[in-house]
């Protein structure tokens, strides 16, 4: 899937003169965390987060009281005064897989999507991640995740998906990670159903190991040697 499928194309926007005011107004009002700031011609300029609103906003005593001074310097600042002014952003032609790197390796919540001549073509978020792969994975339909830990070998994710069709059971998804132990892969079938256990028991007489998939997580580190 593509970035231009599933990014939100409807972007409030501000100007790099739009006052801090009203940006932090627009957040709140929206329900967002970023405001890409772009020209009049719809050029990127920059992006401003609530995290940036936030760094500026006037210094409250233990009392929750703020100097007059410091309320008067909030009010006249501009979104330009505490913008980041280059962005990383991402083509609409990049895959969502790229994105989820990208969010990984950045450890920012969201992308400007642009064109080769910059101009703002949507943005794209880690809300907008979480529905697209929901959406991809069927896990919004009532079902039952399973963890079937696998030897490493060509074949065994057909006999699990033959075993379970032959249940007539639909699948919702299948997701095959990496299991930190040598020669090992866990496998996800998300099956359309909450009746598994006749299933369960037919993938253990075949040799597989059913893990508790709640307790298993992707980030699982490698096991020592020693």
């Amino acid at each position: 899937m593509f970035v231009s499928q599933s990014m939100t194309r409807k972007v409030i926007t501000v100007s790099r003169q739009t006052p801090l005011v009203e940006a932090q107004a627009l957040m709140q009002q929206h329900g967002i965390r970023h405001l890409p700031v772009v020209s009049a011609q719809n050029l990127l300029e920059g992006i401003i987060t609530d995290r940036d609103i936030r760094s500026a906003f006037p210094y409250q005593t233990a009392k929750g009281e703020s100097s007059r001074q410091e309320q008067e310097r909030f009010a006249g600042m501009k979104v330009a005064d505490v913008m980041t002014s280059d962005p990383i952003t991402i083509s609409p032609t990049h895959t969502l897989q790229d994105a989820l790197l990208m969010i990984q390796e950045s450890r920012v919540g969201a992308f400007p999507v642009v064109d080769q001549d910059r101009k703002l073509k949507g943005i794209i978020s880690v809300r907008d991640l979480l529905r697209a792969f929901i959406n991809v994975m069927g896990i919004g339909q009532p079902g039952t995740l399973l963890c079937v830990l696998v030897d490493d070998k060509v074949g065994q994710l057909k006999r699990i998906v033959d075993a379970i069709t032959e249940e007539g059971i639909s699948f919702g998804s299948v997701l095959v990670a990496r299991y930190w132990e040598k020669d090992k892969r866990a496998v996800f079938p998300y099956l359309l159903t909450n009746n598994v256990i006749r299933v369960k028991k037919k993938l253990q007489a075949m040799g597989f190991t059913l893990l508790d998939p709640m307790k298993w997580y992707l980030d699982q580190l490698p096991k020592s040697d020693e």
